[in-house]
């Protein structure tokens, strides 16, 4: 019910059955859409039976739910709190959490979910892309990118620009080598609708940043304030 209603597993199906064995697919649930378009979230355990979708009740409802089906062999959550996550994980241990995290959003840093996870030993999945935003586009949702906030956010694209050329490798390169390097448990998700892109992602992980280096983006990153929320009123909920 993420991503178009369950059409992108129909179409990742068509790669998967000649490929199970090469590749670990992640899916997520929880978000209902209305007839007019409008959203609310679910996880209820019957709803998890019936597709693995949609809930109002608590995490350690939704959690044992999901424990309870056979189907199920790992259990993410995305988006969560620390302490959301503490209180899933004692009903049933939790592989991964889907949150953002990149240069200009450090949140997890603060809240307590890189450090929950940590303690835990589970894995930090982030994710974002950074192609051209069409008219239909959700980042226009977003306040990172809306006005000002979205001009004044492009100065650290522009810092990475630089550091990226004189490494001789791309920004996007350079962001998800630097996310890799910040611990063993994370693991990027990059987007992309070319492949060349994903070609250029893909070699991000024979990219290597001295200590040195890692402390020169650290300083590029604190130098700059990213203005505006991650999502909008309703997605920050």
């Amino acid at each position: 019910d993420i991503y178009d209603n369950g059409s992108n597993e129909i179409l990742f199906s068509k790669v998967l059955k000649d490929h199970r064995n090469e590749l670990f697919l992640c899916t997520k649930f929880g978000i209902i859409r209305g007839p007019n378009g409008e959203f609310s979230v679910s996880g209820k355990p019957e709803y998890i039976w019936s597709g693995l979708y949609r809930s109002l009740l608590t995490i350690v409802d939704t959690i044992g739910a999901l424990a309870e089906l056979v189907k199920v062999k790992y259990i993410g959550l995305s988006e969560c709190s620390a302490e959301t996550l503490r209180r899933a994980y004692k009903v049933h241990p939790i592989a991964a959490v889907q949150i953002e995290y990149s240069p200009w959003t450090l949140d997890i840093e603060i809240s307590g979910i890189m450090e929950a996870c940590r303690d835990l030993g589970v894995t930090i999945g982030r994710y974002k892309s950074i192609d051209d935003f069409k008219s239909d586009d959700f980042r226009r949702l977003i306040p990172h990118f809306q006005g000002e906030n979205f001009n004044k956010n492009l100065e650290i694209v522009h810092k990475f620009n630089e550091f990226a050329e004189k490494k001789g490798v791309t920004p996007g390169q350079l962001c998800l080598s630097w996310i890799l390097a910040q611990g063993d448990n994370m693991i990027v998700i990059p987007g992309t609708r070319k492949f060349k892109h994903f070609e250029g992602n893909v070699e991000a992980v024979k990219v290597k940043l001295s200590s040195e280096e890692l402390v020169e983006i650290r300083q590029i990153i604190n130098s700059i304030e990213i203005i505006g929320n991650r999502y909008n009123d309703f997605f920050m909920k």
